[in-house]
């Protein structure tokens, strides 16, 4: 089974993504345990907080190292984590090859980032792994994680119900998936193309992957200048 702790600043973003679909039957089949922890519970003083002005001025807020190194630390009391990601927009982007790898991990914790960010000294004292989904910005990293998650989750022995189905998904190849077509055989006189009523599974998967290649050049060329 694979863990995942994600401390989050608004816990609640999370309950519907992870309560729907693919990740709950995962869930429910005891493959993946995903934990979201609120941040504000580790806030310092009364007012439990969390975030504060950034030395050296300049407009927006920085989450406190204090909450965060403290909801760690009692995470890592129940064991030790493979992998302490920080969502970020100056991560590495996320990619299949990224998602296959942390599929197999055993335990993981997500940082949602919010503000500014985290305290640098977090990073550098915490943090093994930093993770952006694309180059933009969002309000928090919740909906972030719960496309990490996603990304992650679908990919769990068990967890589909066609063993297959994950292996044969966009950027598995780095290419992209063939077009795909299911009845009526004709709809509105458009036909489905012939090989894919054959019956020939050897001609159908070259169609497919000849496809694919096409698809690729014409959608996401630099797909393909990676592999070279």
């Amino acid at each position: 089974m694979l863990e995942i702790d994600i401390l989050a600043v608004v816990p609640g973003l999370l309950e519907g993504p992870f309560s729907h679909s693919i990740l709950q039957r995962a869930r429910d089949k005891q493959l993946l345990q995903i934990k979201v922890i609120d941040l504000r519970e580790f806030g310092v003083g009364n007012y439990k907080q969390i975030d504060d002005y950034a030395f050296g001025g300049g407009a927006g807020m920085v989450m406190m190292a204090e909450p965060l190194a403290q909801a760690i630390r009692q995470q890592q009391e129940k064991g030790p984590y493979d992998e302490i990601i920080y969502l970020t927009p100056d991560g590495v982007t996320l990619n299949q090859s990224m998602a296959n790898q942390l599929s197999m991990k055993g335990r993981l914790l997500i940082i949602c980032g919010h503000y500014k960010g985290i305290d640098e000294r977090i990073r550098e004292r915490f943090v093994t792994k930093e993770i952006s989904i694309g180059d933009y910005v969002l309000s928090g990293g919740e909906l972030a994680a719960a496309v990490l998650v996603d990304a992650i989750g679908r990919l769990i022995p068990g967890v589909l119900n066609d063993e297959t189905s994950a292996l044969t998904d966009s950027f598995q190849d780095n290419l992209l998936a063939p077009p795909v077509y299911t009845r009526p055989a004709e709809w509105e006189g458009m036909k489905v193309p012939d090989i894919l009523l054959s019956g020939h599974e050897a001609k159908i998967d070259e169609w497919r992957y000849e496809q694919s290649i096409e698809r690729t050049k014409n959608r996401r060329p630099d797909l393909l200048k990676n592999e070279e």
